[in-house]
């Protein structure tokens, strides 16, 4: 597994969603309300935490550094959002295939670090968590940078 250890100095952001790790989906017939505050900043507010959050977290911690999301629950929203990044820095929002690259499925989280074969992602829903994830690097479908913030040292 790559090191995915907090950078000097990391973004607000991401340090928010370090923060959360280990907040979980409740049992069934029960809803975590943290996560259902996540949903707040999205289309989907008042939701429990039995639909998809990885997008409401990614929204929660933006909101948390002063930032604006999409304002949309859907994972592939962040497709137009702030500016494409050729290469990946820490912190930047990776927005991934599921299921189909053509279909309207996907999944959102923080990118920590990468190989030739997995992408490392902070992420909400990640297994039902908040947690550090790897995905096959071929689904990564773009790199996002919040418009307008400096991007970190290389």
């Amino acid at each position: 597994m790559p090191l995915i250890a907090p950078s000097s100095p990391e973004p607000a952001w991401l340090t928010a969603a370090r923060a959360e790790l280990g907040v979980c989906a409740a049992p069934a017939g029960q809803s975590n309300p943290r996560i259902t505050a996540y949903h707040a900043g999205t289309n989907i507010e008042g939701y429990d935490d039995k639909v998809s959050w990885c997008s409401s977290f990614l929204h929660w911690t933006l909101a948390q550094a002063g930032l604006r999301g999409t304002g949309s629950a859907l994972a592939r929203s962040w497709l137009d959002w702030g500016v494409a990044l050729a290469q990946p820095v820490p912190g930047c929002i990776a927005v991934l295939w599921r299921e189909d690259p053509a279909s309207w499925k996907g999944h959102v989280g923080f990118y920590l670090a990468h190989d030739d074969r997995e992408v490392w992602l902070l992420g909400g829903n990640q297994l039902g968590a908040v947690r550090a994830h790897s995905y096959p690097v071929d689904t990564v479908l773009a790199y996002r940078w919040p418009e307008g913030c400096p991007l970190p040292d290389a």
